[in-house]
């Protein structure tokens, strides 16, 4: 069966571990959430379209997905013989024949048939072996265990005294062992990537790989064979050049590292601290790294040295080296483009070029800035701003209508409105002086102005005279005059205010004076 089409962010993440660190086909399906076959069809896809790595910097993901996905490629299947189990499993009890071997020799008879990892996988289920537990080697700097703790930490309210438990997060390097730790008030998202960044601090430097458990603030969607990578947890990990790799859902093998880490943590860090009180999140850390320096500096029981020491001696030298700066925590979200050509981010509304109307956007933001991307390339860039409501526009992102819509201002609108006659400029003035905010009359003022290239401007005098006459200052009064042809009609006569003369009858102030 043809394999699913993966976004061009997963297929560059294939190439890249694939190509650049020669990690296994079922390390990068597990990094990527796929599955093997499909790790398989995207290198090959690529080796057909002559890729190599590093990709071209001008290759985009629109053109990407041309070269890996030709029209008319998506659903040819491939006939692929079965291999013969039970020959097979005879052939593997021989002294020195192995899988591989097996493989080699039957790709060589069937070139079109099953690649390595199915192959093994396809057997297995044959067989129904069971494999017996492989105690792991770590490499230097390659790998970094994450973690929480089960067992958390009460602090105090010194106003109130309510008691808030708060969590431990524990890091562990995989050869050396040595290990971080730090209290924070939830698991949530910004605690993780927090930890994460302030655990690479502390050893000064960056794992080849990242192994979390399957916890909601790294791993959106659990899954033995295809987790879903929260995109903020993999954002921290492009910045810092790490791939994450999480382990198996009730697989506690895949991360026995740090489950013993977290046990250990417990009895050395918060045993010790179990009665004492805690006010606030400051003074606790302040304790954990007294005893977190204590366990790092421990001689371990069957072997030579210290995890400090080992560290030092092992890992130090192999681990990346940090970037410049440390990251900045970044949240994303999707929003489809309204046809007002803006995104709510948090309440507030950020513009997009208007030519990308209805399309999906996928944002990116921080503390400070907003970023939006269309299939991978950056559309916008905003600063980032508190004001529920308000919008931030930029000119180039709007049509060339809106545009010179924007470029109106009350003193271009009274100068043009002088060269058409004095009626139409003192009809704009009065209306842009009746207003608390001028700005709130530019609309009905241009379209006033406007009406002289449908009528002329001699008629939206005359209609500007009659609309002063009777008091009708908008542009529904001027137009319903030039429409009707009120303009070419003399105008009212004005009404006589003069008071009347007051009754003889009446006697006035100097009646009273005599």
């Amino acid at each position: 069966m043809p394999t699913e089409r993966l976004s061009m962010r997963k297929i560059r993440e294939v190439l890249r571990l694939r190509w650049e660190r020669n990690v296994s086909f079922r390390d990068i399906a597990r990094a990527c959430s796929m599955g093997c076959t499909t790790v398989h069809d995207t290198l090959e896809r690529a080796e057909k379209a002559g890729l190599s790595w590093p990709l071209n910097e001008e290759l985009d993901d629109v053109g990407l997905e041309q070269l890996l996905y030709p029209p008319g490629t998506d659903n040819l299947a491939q006939s692929r013989p079965l291999p013969d189990w039970s020959s097979i499993h005879r052939e593997l009890k021989r002294k020195g024949v192995t899988l591989v071997l097996l493989w080699q020799e039957y790709k060589s008879a069937y070139p079109e048939g099953y690649q390595y990892t199915q192959f093994c996988e396809l057997y297995r289920g044959w067989t129904g072996h069971i494999e017996p537990v492989m105690r792991q080697k770590h490499k230097a700097g390659e790998k970094l265990f994450v973690d929480y703790a089960g067992q958390t930490i009460p602090v105090t309210d010194p106003v109130n005294g309510c008691v808030r438990e708060v969590q431990l997060f524990v890091a562990v390097l995989g050869a050396s062992n040595y290990t971080y730790a730090e209290a924070t008030w939830t698991q949530s998202l910004p605690d993780w990537i927090g930890s994460h960044v302030r655990a690479f601090l502390f050893y000064g430097g960056v794992p080849q790989i990242l192994v979390p458990d399957n916890l909601k603030s790294g791993v959106n969607h659990p899954c033995r064979y295809d987790p879903e990578i929260n995109r903020t947890y993999q954002d921290l990990a492009d910045y810092y050049d790490v791939s994450v790799l999480p382990a198996r859902s009730r697989k506690p093998r895949d991360k026995a590292k740090v489950e013993n880490a977290v046990l250990i943590a417990e009895r050395s860090i918060l045993a010790p601290l179990r009665n004492l009180q805690f006010f606030d999140l400051i003074s606790l850390n302040d304790s954990i790294k007294e005893q977190l320096l204590l366990l790092n500096n421990r001689p371990f029981q069957n072997i030579a040295g210290s995890r400090c020491s080992l560290f030092e001696e092992l890992e130090r030298g192999a681990l990346q080296p940090l970037p410049p700066a440390a990251y900045e925590f970044a949240q994303w979200k999707k929003a489809l483009i309204s046809s007002d050509y803006h995104v709510e981010v948090e309440g507030h509304h950020y513009s997009v070029p208007y030519r990308l109307i209805g399309q999906k956007l996928d944002i990116r933001y921080t503390s400070m800035t907003v970023e939006l991307f269309h299939r991978g390339n950056r559309v916008a860039s905003h600063p980032r701003s508190s004001l529920r409501g308000e919008a931030a526009t930029l000119r180039e992102h709007m049509p060339p209508s809106h545009q010179l819509y924007m470029d109106v201002t009350p003193e271009k609108i009274l100068e043009r409105a002088g060269q058409i006659g004095p009626e139409v400029a003192s009809l704009i003035k009065g209306m842009l002086d009746g207003r608390k905010h001028p700005q709130l009359a530019l609309r009905s003022c241009l379209g006033i102005v406007r009406l002289a290239k449908e009528y002329g401007e001699e008629r939206l005098c005359a209609a500007s005279r009659r609309a002063l006459a009777i008091n009708a200052s908008s542009y529904r009064s001027v137009q319903s005059i030039l429409k009707t042809g009120l303009d070419r009609a003399p105008l009212p006569e004005p009404l006589d205010r003069t008071p009347p003369l007051p009754h003889e009858n009446l006697r006035g102030p100097r009646y009273f004076n005599r």
